[in-house]
């Protein structure tokens, strides 16, 4: 008997007959129907909208972070590449952004993209591109100090060749790895997304160096036909 996000049971013949079917339309490739499609059936697709998350993104952090538990009340956050705000949305009660948890710290979540991003409750957000110069000293002064976690779920734009996809994205996570060696703290969190693909193994090499400890972890939420995965290192050990 399989099980859909919500713990609800559903026969297979259920899932069929639910089961939304997408057209080909004029002028739609044949991917993008399957996109759609998938879509319109992917549960936690349904569930984000039903719990007014942003994206489905949201439940991978809820379940790195429940493992990993990085969020924490006090917690100084800065997320890369934000859009469209469902990490942000998961960070602020855990880290109890708004203070409306009495009696514990009060966290602080920064957000950065190069898109404008509509603002959440708890959050500073702002337009810029963390590879510029200085953008580390920039986020530090809207932070006010360091940061306890650098975390990133950007991806490269798609080429549609998987192994040019794969280097692209290993490449923007190491200029996410080194921003966050300047960004954090000691002590602090570095999660990021990455593809399985053999090119990451540099990437593991230099965050061991790095850190204290180094795991890497597939969400429940993540597609099963989907190659990616995160790496989480904690126990920064500071610029040497």
């Amino acid at each position: 008997m399989a099980k859909s996000p919500t713990g609800k049971n559903t026969s297979g013949r259920g899932l069929r007959d639910l089961t939304v079917k997408v057209k080909t339309a004029r002028g739609r490739r044949l991917s993008s129907t399957r996109w759609l499609q998938r879509q319109l059936n992917d549960p936690y697709v349904q569930r984000a909208k039903a719990e007014g998350y942003r994206g489905r993104a949201a439940f991978k952090i809820m379940e790195i972070d429940d493992k990993y538990r990085f969020l924490v009340p006090g917690a100084r956050i800065v997320d890369l590449g934000c859009a469209p705000g469902g990490w942000l949305q998961v960070a602020v009660p855990r880290v109890n952004a708004l203070g409306e948890k009495s009696g514990n710290k009060i966290g602080t979540i920064l957000g950065i993209d190069l898109q404008e991003v509509e603002a959440v409750a708890g959050c500073d957000i702002h337009q810029l591109d963390f590879m510029d110069e200085g953008a580390d000293e920039q986020v530090k002064e809207w932070l006010g100090g360091k940061a306890d976690v650098v975390m990133s779920d950007m991806a490269a734009s798609s080429s549609g060749h998987k192994q040019t996809d794969h280097l692209r994205i290993i490449s923007l996570c190491e200029a996410a790895a080194y921003f966050a060696f300047d960004v954090l703290d000691d002590g602090g969190t570095f999660v990021a997304k990455v593809l399985a693909g053999g090119a990451e193994g540099e990437l593991q090499k230099l965050l061991k160096q790095k850190f204290t400890k180094v795991a890497n972890f597939k969400p429940p939420s993540s597609r099963s036909d989907s190659s990616e995965k995160f790496v989480v290192a904690s126990g920064f050990r500071g610029q040497s």
